[in-house]
């Protein structure tokens, strides 16, 4: 551009700088929109060169930097790709197409494309790739595919030429065929589907040609409304020909007559053309063609067409989105029109009447989430024992207190779970909606549960009385105390009220102290010398009730005397034993014994009765105290804080606060009741308030209602029952201590409200009949009457709910289709014949074969018309069978399963056992039945059976446990000191059968032994002896009456019974290895001897026995001897040897017992127990008391939880009903119910059953349909040629579905409302007139084919073809009347065709090539040309060598007679006469055999009739093989013969001299 003023300066442009190519720089700044990118701007010279910006124009400047978006990382999230898929593939045109085409073999390169944008995710608008760029590369938009070759037009073969007309007219004969496949990927168009040629009939004779009229008959034209003045003719009046009396009558013939009562029908009047034709197609004179006198109708009535009226649309709705989880999506929004006006006529019909589109919803709102749905449980209900056992046994006795293993349920549903906006953390919303909602397995609804069993306290037996014990040590000067015994808990009591009984019992007592004195005694010192009176020092020490010494001070006081007199026997005296106690009942008695006699001088003997002392014991019986509780209250709240300072602590369930128990304490005798409280130790008196912990209150939770049913969207019929509507909640926690109880109402039922009622079609009375104006109709002038067929209409309104007017397009959207608006009618003419109204019909008798009629008459003048009396054409009595109600039934479809009736609708955990669905058992098996009438109609199954199947009794084997008895009573502890067997025992009383419970193991006898450990008290029963009685000497053998002699004592086998005291029993109860002595040898020491006492226990060993630690036992001078005789020893010594005199112990523990169950449990939590005993050394098992002396450690523990498995039966859900019918009608229809695992099998329980679902067949219903019939031929009423209707039937059939149904008629009503799609009834066609060209009728659909290459398919759908052709009537308008139409429509279930030529065999080397395709059809098109085969055969080079011809092989041989000689590259040079005509070969290389046809006319002319023994392809007949065996048979006959026959003379004949055969040899050079 020019910059300067003046001529002689440069122009200077503005460039951009090259070294930046012309693009811009890369976009920097801050993130997202607030980029800038820029560019260098230069002046340059118009020659090239740089220049300062200033000599540019800078209005022209291009602007150097621009706003962008910056990319980010960040961005990575907002933006993406989005791809469309392919197109297509289409070819590419390039040059050289052509030569491509011819080239192609199994395909030809195509391209498909597709769009590919960068979106922002957001509001998925379209942003710079650049953006997307930044974080993956471009998806390509094209790419290279493959189309198949060009596939020509492919069509059929054509049909036979059809026939030639008589007489000499030049008439044509035609042929045609079909299009089978299309041209496809550029292939050749279709060839001509029709062809003609002239028949070969000769020419007629000047004037003399033949010729046919045709009456051809024009299309109607428009339907006009009548002109007004023919109206007003119209409304005139007009005589009712069909009365006898003659009296006028009006009939209105007005389409737009005013007072038109159908409003929006307008009925006018249309016409058409009649005219002669020809057969050379020309117009002739009408009056040729009407030999009828009665001409074809050229006006009717008709319905000014009218189209659908519409309202405007109405406003777009809001923008309706679905939900999402944060991105933003396109919403919906629709708008709706009505019907103003429904289309009359040919009118056009009603447009959609909604719309909808997508729409944005105003930007980047977040979506609100979708909601969510989850399984959601109730809290478990308690734990049911009782499901468990009926299980077992459903006729159990109820019994209460069953503990152990149970069932326990809840309810399962599925819940709606919405997330709060903003926050990700669900926001539980119980609210039960429909099960199908949630994914997944729902949670089960019931477990094994177990129920504490109920424990008895048990306690231990008493414990010996202590000593008398003060109250208390603070006032030592009160001697009142008590004397206690004890007793232990040995199982704590479980779930009972009643708790433990007293665990200690007192007797009060008067000497109590908190300290005594112990007194012990010294030897006794005499007085003088070493025998004789003396005295005894006591030794007093001052101790507490625990045996600790304590000071003097505490005691009270000293007890007196201190010194206690005795006597030491001198050698001479009487020596007695220490008293020794003996106790009977109710006395006290001690008693000595004389151990040494005395001498003389000495201190004799005390008699005897002095050596027995005996008291009376205290007679008042010993009368119990003990402390009684009654049970603890309930835990209520602390109203005065006693037990706010309680530092106990708990564990468990949650609590709310502390609160109190209490209980009445109060002292009681034992034998009688309540007694002051002073009479018990205030001591040990059991606490009457205890804190405890206040178990929250539980309110009941239910969820809240589920959404109330749907009411329907649609209208209701005006008599249709109320519709209601429901919700339903679910408790999810019943209330406890108090809470707030559950709601009564769980479900809820209301009507709905403003359920619209559907408008309906109200049809008034029909107008008058109206006719073709009379201008319009045709006849002569003046006999014009107004008579005939015409239309009249009827005003249809649309009433509302109340009655009143609703909008037509209310109707039309609830009530249907609107009636019919017009209907044909007829104004009978002067010379019709009239007829009385039908009667009706006859009464039927019960009989089916018999008839029912009606009848009509003739009224006024057709009385006494001839024509009317014709009954054939006017039937005046009409006849039909009879209604039948015969019915027969036949089975249909297999059997049904067995299905066991009966049972609750709806089986509810806890329900009693009676109530429980059935599982086996009698049932029934069901087959469906079809219903037939007498004419073999299928009808409804109910005429045949109530139910519609037959039935007929079935049994489902019921499964049977095993059954065992009771438990025996255990048996008596097999030890009776330490632990021992019990053992109780079950025999077998039913075996399983029916996949029943299996049996558990039994031993041969068909029992099973269950054996638990027990314990016997080892001192339960105990050798009690007797004090020895005196020594009794022999006085046979000693008359002194001293030494040697015999003492006895008692010994007896005594028990030690709770509360019997002692009890002698058998002495087989106590142990015969301890059995005391009852006699030992004993001396009584003579006079003066030294008398000693007896001996003293042995001192104990050790706890380990040791043999150097020793055992001793010492005993007392009684009296010195007189004599100096030594007294016996004095004291004895043995070691400590094991098992001897020495014995350990130690606890000893038995096996784990099998787990035990309480008394009401058959199976759950149980205790298995082991047993401590206390084991001597030697094995022997003693009492626990030695061992608990030694306070050796006790093992534990010594028992231990378990569990016994319960044998759990498979719990099924109840049959759900039977579900609808998989055919609405017809054969083949299934119905199915199903039940599911409720609980599924465990331990030796019955499994679940195979058979969860239930199939049966449906009855067999009618199904009735409108069927369509074919069309009809083309007809032309009144003519013979032109416009016509084809018409098909439509009428009402019943079948049943199935492949192979026969559709019988039926009633029209039982199918309902007309299809509206296949409502078309008519259709206008042509009959072409003699001379006319026409088009042929569609052919057949070809089969479906498919695009393959190499056999597999390439498009996913195939593709059928029809196709029709002018056909030229006539030679003189075959220029004019040309052309063809093919459709094409899609298909399936196509296959891949192949197209192959085929070939017939060479004659005269000429053959048959045609194009067939793979399933048999030969076609033309669909071969490839350049692999067409040749159809004749020519040798190269030509046979021009002189006796040559061209052989069936396509090479040059000689003819008969001749042999060829051949040229190296095997050609013929020339042919060789064969010398001589003998058929034998020659040395020459021929390429024909014997029958070498001779190429001469000769030949020509025999070779229609000569044998002929090679087929067209050169091998030989088999009739030839035939005569040459019989040949040979006649040459071996001969020969035999003729050896026969010269056998005895022979003639020797030489063999005439052999023809050197020709041999020919040639090199190429000579030329012969």
């Amino acid at each position: 551009m020019s910059v300067g003023g003046s001529a002689g300066q440069h122009c200077v442009l503005f460039l951009i700088s090259p070294s930046l190519a012309g693009h811009w720089g890369r976009c920097i700044g801050d993130c997202g929109s607030g980029g800038i990118r820029s560019r260098a701007v230069w002046c340059t010279h118009a020659e090239g060169w740089t220049t300062f910006h200033a000599n540019c124009d800078q209005q022209d400047k291009p602007e150097s930097q621009r706003r962008c978006f910056k990319v980010c990382d960040w961005h990575l999230e907002l933006f993406e790709w989005e791809v469309s898929g392919w197109d297509r593939c289409g070819l590419v045109p390039a040059a050289g197409a052509e030569a491509e085409a011819e080239a192609c073999v199994t395909a030809q390169h195509g391209l498909q494309r597709r769009s590919v944008r960068c979106l922002q995710k957001l509001n998925r608008t379209v942003v710079s790739s650049e953006i997307c760029e930044h974080f993956s590369p471009q998806p390509p938009a094209e790419q290279a595919c493959l189309v198949p070759c060009p596939r020509d037009c492919v069509v059929s073969q054509f049909s036979g030429w059809s026939p030639c007309g008589p007489g000499c007219a030049g008439s044509l004969q035609h042929r045609s065929r079909a299009v089978i496949a299309p041209p496809l990927y550029g292939g050749a168009p279709c060839p001509n589907l029709t062809e003609s040629r002239a028949c070969g009939a000769p020419a007629c004779p000047l004037g003399e040609e033949q010729h046919t009229y045709s009456l051809r008959l024009g299309p109607w034209g428009q339907c006009w409304l009548p002109h007004p003045k023919d109206a007003e003719l119209a409304g005139r009046t007009m005589l009712d020909l069909g009365s006898d009396s003659g009296e006028p009558s009006t009939a209105g013939l007005g389409g737009s007559h005013p007072q038109q009562p159908a409003g929006e029908v307008e009925i006018g009047y249309q016409t058409r053309q009649v005219r002669c034709v020809r057969s050379d197609g020309k117009h002739v004179e009408l009056s040729l063609c009407l030999q009828d006198p009665v001409s074809p109708v050229t006006s009717r009535s008709c319905v000014i067409p009218k189209d659908c009226a519409t309202s405007e649309w109405s406003p777009w709705s809001r923008c309706w989105r679905s939900c999402g989880w944060g991105g933003v999506a396109a919403g919906l929004r629709s708008r709706r029109r009505r019907v103003r006006s429904v289309p009359v006529g040919t009118g056009r019909p009603c447009p959609e009447l909604e719309e909808r589109e997508a729409c944005s919803g105003g930007g980047k709102a977040p979506l609100q989430p979708c909601p969510r749905f989850a399984w959601r449980t109730s809290e478990w209900k308690a734990c049911q024992v009782s499901l468990l056992l009926d299980q077992q046994d459903p006729h159990h006795q109820k019994q209460a207190g069953l503990c152990g293993g149970g069932i326990q349920t809840r309810v399962v549903y599925c819940a709606q779970i919405v997330v709060e906006l903003g926050t990700h953390r669900p926001k539980e919303v119980a609210r039960p909606v429909d099960g199908k909602l949630c994914q997944g397995p729902a949670p089960a609804s019931s477990q094994l549960c177990h129920l504490p069993c109920l424990a008895e306290c048990a306690v231990s037996s008493w414990s010996p009385w202590g000593p008398c014990l003060p109250e208390s040590c603070q006032h030592p000067l009160v001697f009142l105390g008590f004397r206690m015994r004890q007793r232990q808990v040995v199982v704590d009591p479980v779930g009972t009220l009643a708790g433990c009984p007293h665990l200690v019992e007192s007797i009060p007592c008067e000497d109590a102290r908190c300290h005594e004195w112990e007194v012990s005694e010294g030897a006794c010192v005499t007085d003088r010398g070493h025998c004789g009176p003396g005295h005894r020092v006591l030794k007093a020490l001052c101790k507490s009730r625990k045996g600790e010494e304590v000071p003097h001070h505490l005691c009270s006081e000293l007890p007196h005397p201190e010194v206690v007199a005795c006597e030491v026997p001198c050698a001479r005296d009487c020596v007695l034993s220490e008293w020794s106690p003996k106790n009977a009942e109710g006395t006290q008695s001690r008693s000595r014994s004389i151990v040494a006699l005395p001498a003389e001088g000495g201190k004799g003997c005390p008699p005897e009765r002095a050596l027995q002392e005996q008291r009376a014991c205290n007679e008042h019986p010993c009368v119990h105290f003990f402390w009684e509780v009654s049970p603890w209250s309930s835990c209520s709240e602390d109203v005065l804080g006693t037990a706010l300072n309680t530092t106990s602590s708990w564990s468990g369930e949650p609590t709310c606060g502390v609160g109190i128990q209490t209980r009445k304490v109060f002292c009681r005798k034992s034998s009688s009741g309540q007694v002051t409280p002073k009479r018990c130790p205030e001591s040990i008196r059991p606490e009457a308030v205890r804190p405890c912990l206040l178990p929250c209150k539980k309110d009941c939770v239910v969820t809240l209602f589920s959404e109330w049913t749907p009411c329907p969207t649609a209208c209701q019929p005006g008599n249709a029952t109320a519709v209601k509507q429901s919700r339903y909640r679910i408790i999810l926690q019943d209330s406890a201590n108090g809470g707030q109880p559950c709601p009564d109402t769980l479900y809820e039922e209301r009507e709905c409200e403003d359920v619209p009622i559907c408008p309906v079609y109200r049809a008034t009375a029909g107008a008058p009949c109206v006719l073709v104006p009379a201008s319009v109709r045709q006849g002569p002038p003046g006999q014009s009457e107004p008579c005939g067929h015409g239309l009249q209409s009827r005003a249809v309104t649309c009433l509302s709910e109340q009655g009143g007017s609703a909008a037509v397009g209310e109707c039309v959207r609830w009530a249907g289709a609107m009636p019919a608006l017009v209907q044909e009618c007829h104004i009978p003419c002067k010379d019709d014949c009239t007829f009385t109204p039908w009667s009706k019909f006859t009464a039927c008798s019960s009989d089916c074969d018999t008839a029912r009629s009606r009848r009509r008459s003739l009224t006024g003048r057709s009385r006494k018309r001839d024509k009317c009396q014709n009954t054939e054409l006017y039937p005046q009595v009409e006849t039909e069978p009879c209604p039948c109600e015969a019915f027969t039934s036949q089975p249909h479809g297999n059997w049904s399963d067995c299905i066991i009736r009966g049972g609750p609708a709806e089986l509810q955990l806890g329900m009693p056992a009676q109530g429980a669905a059935r599982e086996c058992g009698q049932g029934v098996r069901l087959r469906a039945i079809a219903c037939y009438d007498r004419s073999g109609r299928l009808v409804e199954p109910s005429r045949c059976s109530t139910s519609g199947y037959i039935e007929e009794p079935c049994t489902v084997p019921c499964p049977f446990d095993c059954r065992l008895s009771d438990w025996s009573s255990w048996s008596p502890c097999s030890s009776s000191c330490g632990p021992g067997v019990r053992v109780r025992s079950k025999w077998l009383k039913e075996k399983p059968y029916n996949g029943g419970r299996p049996c558990p193991k039994l031993d041969l006898k068909n029992q099973v032994h269950e054996a638990v450990p027990c314990y016997s008290e080892c001192n339960q029963y105990s050798w009690e002896v007797g004090p020895w009685s005196p020594c009794k000497i022999s006085s046979e053998q000693n008359s002194l009456h001293c030494g040697e002699g015999i003492q006895t004592r008692e010994v007896r086998c005594v028990g030690t019974a709770e509360d019997h005291g002692v009890e002698t029993v058998p002495n087989a109860l106590c142990s015969q290895a301890e059995v005391p002595e009852a006699v030992q040898k004993c001396t009584l020491y003579c006079p003066s001897e030294c008398a000693v006492s007896d001996w003293g226990q042995w001192s104990p060993c050790p706890q380990v026995c040791d043999p150097n630690i020793m055992q001793t036992r010492t005993r007392q001078v009684l009296r010195s001897p007189v004599s100096s005789k030594p007294c016996p020893e004095v004291s004895q010594m043995k070691p400590c040897i094991l098992n001897q005199n020495c014995f350990q112990y130690q606890y000893n523990l038995t096996g784990w017992s099998g787990c035990q169950l309480g008394a009401n449990a058959t199976c759950g939590h149980g205790e298995r127990r082991r047993l401590l005993s206390c084991r001597r050394s030697d094995g022997a098992t003693v009492s626990m008391q030695l061992c608990q002396r030694l306070h050796l450690e006790k093992p534990v523990p010594t028992s231990s939880r378990c569990v016994v498995g319960c044998a759990v039966d498979c719990q099924l859900s109840p049959w759900s009903a039977w579900s609808q019918c998989s055919h609405t009608c017809g054969a083949g229809g299934q119905m199915v119910r199903g039940r599911s695992v409720v609980l599924r099998a465990a331990g030796e329980g019955r499994p679940c059953p195979e058979q969860l679902t239930q199939h049966r067949s449906c009855p067999v219903k009618p199904c009735y349909s409108w069927l369509l019939g074919p069309w009809s031929p083309c007809t032309v009423q009144g003519g013979q040629c032109g416009d016509g209707l084809q018409v098909r039937n439509l009428t009402c059939v019943v079948h049943d579905a199935s492949v192979s149904a026969t559709s019988k008629p039926v009633e029209n009503a039982l199918c309902g409302e007309l299809p509206s799609k296949e409502s078309v009834l008519q259709l206008p066609c042509s009959v072409p007139c003699p001379g006319d060209c026409h088009l042929t009728e569609w052919s057949e659909w070809s089969s479906c084919e498919l695009t393959c290459i190499s056999g597999r398919s390439f498009e996913p759908t195939g593709r059928q073809s029809r196709s029709r052709a002018f056909m030229v009537q006539a030679a003189e308008s075959r220029e004019s009347c040309s052309g063809q139409e093919m459709e094409t429509r899609p298909c399936s279930g196509g296959k891949c065709y192949d197209y192959l030529w085929q070939t017939s065999p060479w004659r005269d080397n000429v053959r048959t090539v045609w194009c067939q395709r793979s399933d048999g059809i030969n076609v033309t098109g669909g071969c490839p040309l350049r692999t067409k085969p040749a159809e004749v055969r020519h040798c190269s080079p030509p046979c021009r060598k002189p006796f040559s011809y061209c052989t069936q092989r396509g090479v040059c041989g000689c003819e008969r007679g001749y042999t060829e000689v051949m040229r190296s590259n095997g050609l013929l040079d020339y042919c060789v006469k064969v010398p001589g005509l003998e058929d034998k070969k020659a040395d020459v290389k021929t390429i024909a055999g014997k029958n070498k046809p001779v190429n001469s006319k000769m030949h020509d002319i025999f070779k229609g009739w000569s044998i002929q023994p090679f087929n067209p392809d050169g091998k030989l007949k088999i009739w030839v093989y035939g005569v040459s065996a019989g040949g040979f048979f006649i040459i071996i006959f001969l020969i035999f013969t003729s050896y026969l026959m010269c056998k005895k003379r022979k003639q020797h004949q030489s063999p005439p001299p052999q023809q050197k055969p020709l041999t020919l040899a040639y090199d190429g050079d000579i030329d012969m």
